[in-house]
């Protein structure tokens, strides 16, 4: 038999138990926003330098290529500053694909930690109305309800990142696709 004060020190207990796993998911939750921002940071400066460094590449290439073709410098000259532009052009693309890749990538740590929260807080939400069950058959009907809406919240959640990730990648893919196309006309007018 459980006495009033049985009770309430299971119940002290439970919301001292609800209160460091609440204060366990809420760091967990910042610390994944972190890690996805610091992600897209980081990938974002990787892209970057990687630009950087075959925007080096070309200027090189550039000017071996100028070395070559003395007699026709006034023909290469003129090439060449086309090629700069157009290098320039790609690496703005680049950069603008890159800046879109670390935001999607803080909107999705964004959601992840919301999402997080929000679970945490429906979790001992449930637990707490759980536990004023009184019969088997309330207990199980509370506990099929907490899974039924958990399920729910897990689906919208997947949903909303699937979204994000979906219109990031068409705009990531934006930019260089324009590069691509740019290339493919100055090829063609280069075979002329």
């Amino acid at each position: 038999m459980t006495t009033p004060a049985t009770a309430r020190n299971a119940a002290d207990d439970a919301k001292k138990a609800g209160d460091e796993v609440k204060n366990l998911a809420t760091e967990v939750a910042t610390d994944a926003k972190i890690a996805a921002v610091d992600a897209g940071n980081e990938a974002a400066e990787r892209s970057v330098m990687a630009l950087k460094e075959a925007s080096t590449n070309a200027i090189s290439l550039t000017a071996d290529t100028q070395k070559s073709l003395g007699e026709n410098i006034a023909k290469v000259s003129q090439r060449l500053q086309g090629l700069s532009t157009f290098n320039q052009h790609n690496l703005d693309a680049f950069a603008r694909s890159t800046e879109i890749t670390a935001k999607a990538f803080q909107s999705i740590g964004g959601e992840v930690a919301a999402y997080a929260k929000q679970s945490y807080e429906d979790r001992v939400a449930a637990a707490q109305d759980i536990s004023s069950a009184r019969t088997l058959s309330e207990l199980v009907e509370k506990q099929t309800s907490f899974a039924k809406h958990a399920f729910e919240g897990w689906a919208q959640q997947a949903i909303r990142i699937s979204s994000i990730y979906s219109a990031a990648a068409k705009d990531i893919a934006a930019p260089i696709g324009e590069r691509f196309s740019a290339a493919t006309d100055e090829m063609k007018t280069i075979s002329r």
